[in-house]
């Protein structure tokens, strides 16, 4: 059940029917309500996978609690590797086992022995890395004493499974979530309102810029041999902006369908492609993965508390289990250590703290300086999403080479070059757009509130419009892969 379809808009409006109309003055049928609605939500994707989100549900809760009544250091650490082992031998297994065994097979092969690996025919469960993510916050944060472990089955699976944020994100703590499922909601319509336009703007990401972008990204990918440099840096820049669109589409989306219901979710994004640096753009960008691994790797680690060779290491870690994170593929990882590579110099020389606020703030304009900041990073994060998108690392070098080729200066070309330029001047009306919203938790959360109403709903209605006149096939997000 995608968020952009017909189906999840139906499911949406009968269990917020049911939520605030029947379950009201319950906060335990609203809770019962939720976890049905989001076992139902998974189901819809495939049922079989269930069992797996159930189990690991299941594992973690009662980990949890034989972790806080472990007599000894030794119980818990075995509930807390138990718990740890199993998570990750899951994540493991489906994710990674045919990676591995692939990699493996091929090194034997350049030695010169033959092989014949045995793989998995199964299909990866959807949201896996996110709920797996869920879970292991929670049992580390018992395991560090930071919190208690909930007693509340229902109320711990639907901080699990809670449907917004199942498939893909963002990744929540127990700390920020589970006291809210816990707390009496009340209906605010100002809330609700807010939500709706997030869900909204969310609808516009996806649907008008990531599933057109992904048009000429995916003609220009697949067939990279028939194009220059300059129509492959094209490609690159729609693919950019795809999966800026895609992704952060996807969590306005769900962020806006949690505050129906009263919840607010961890922010994800913050206008990433605004940063002035890299270090400003990982906080930026997927937001709550780089937390999860600031706080559950990169601090443990030491993180820049040690000297240079420890700072420069862990961050190399992070980075590739970052880019191993997002999926089995040395694509992936190579995406990983580029962003590695770019972040160093600022680790180095201390400068990965010097933009921590927003860029321009309370300005139209940038200066000079900021706009060139901002292309450079930008730059730099386009090259390093040819690799994310690449089939394989020799795809993603001849891409790479290529752009920076003599062809590189030669006009680019396109297939259904009648369309493209439409398709610009909406990503020109979007850059925009983000720009001047970009003070608020998402582009259009206040924008016109000055203006007059008729103006005000107009922009709301074109909105609406352009989603209805680029809807066509529904197109899956991008991160449900991972």
């Amino acid at each position: 059940m995608l968020f952009n379809s017909l189906n999840f808009a139906i499911f949406l409006l009968f269990t917020f029917i049911l939520y605030w109309f029947i379950g009201r003055k319950s906060l335990k049928f609203q809770n019962i309500l939720l976890l049905i609605a989001s076992y139902f939500f998974y189901s819809c994707w495939d049922w079989r996978f269930l069992f797996l989100l159930v189990f690991s549900t299941l594992l973690d809760y009662y980990t949890g609690i034989k972790m806080s009544e472990a007599k000894s250091q030794t119980n818990k650490k075995f509930w807390f590797w138990l718990s740890i082992a199993v998570n990750l031998g899951f994540l493991g297994v489906f994710k990674y086992y045919n990676f591995f065994a692939s990699s493996f097979a091929n090194a034997i092969s350049n030695l010169g022995f033959s092989t014949s690996p045995w793989f998995l025919n199964v299909i990866l469960p959807v949201g896996i890395s996110f709920y797996t993510f869920h879970g292991l916050s929670y049992v580390i944060d018992i395991y560090k004493d930071r919190i208690k472990p909930e007693k509340n089955f229902v109320d711990y699976s639907v901080f699990v499974s809670f449907f917004p944020l199942l498939v893909a994100g963002p990744i929540e703590r127990a700390t920020h979530l589970l006291p809210q499922i816990k707390k009496e909601r009340n209906f605010d319509y100002s809330n609700a309102v807010d939500g709706l336009k997030q869900i909204l703007w969310g609808l516009f990401k996806k649907v008008v810029i990531a599933d057109q972008c992904a048009g000429y990204a995916n003609i220009i990918f697949n067939n990279s041999t028939e194009y220059s440099g300059s129509t492959l840096l094209v490609g690159a820049i729609f693919f950019t902006f795809q999966i800026y669109g895609d992704f952060s589409g996807y969590s306005d989306i769900a962020i806006g369908t949690a505050r129906l219901f009263g919840i607010d979710l961890l922010r994800n994004f913050a206008f990433p492609y605004f940063s002035r640096d890299i270090a400003e753009f990982w906080r930026r960008w997927h937001i709550s993965l780089s937390n999860w691994f600031r706080d559950y790797l990169y601090i443990p680690l030491g993180g820049s508390k040690g000297g240079i060779w420890m700072k420069v290491r862990n961050i190399f870690i992070i980075f590739l289990v970052s880019g191993f994170w997002h999926g089995a593929n040395w694509t992936f990882i190579v995406w990983g250590l580029l962003n590695a590579l770019y972040i160093i110099p600022s680790i180095i020389f201390n400068t990965n703290r010097a933009n921590l606020d927003i860029v321009a703030q309370g300005k139209y304009f940038p200066t000079i300086k900021e706009l060139v900041s901002m292309f450079f990073t930008f730059s730099l994060t386009v090259l390093a999403w040819i690799f994310f998108r690449a089939e394989n690392l020799s795809h993603g070098w001849n891409i790479i080479t290529k752009i920076f080729s003599k062809s590189l200066f030669v006009y680019p070309m396109y297939d259904k070059n009648d369309s493209v330029k439409p398709l610009m001047l909406l990503m020109i009306i979007f850059i925009a757009i983000e720009w001047f919203g970009r003070e608020q938790q998402y582009a259009i959360a206040k924008l016109g509130i000055g203006l007059p109403k008729v103006l005000r709903w107009g922009f709301y209605y074109a909105i609406i419009i352009a989603i209805f006149y680029f809807a066509g096939t529904e197109q899956k997000f991008i991160y449900f892969q991972f």
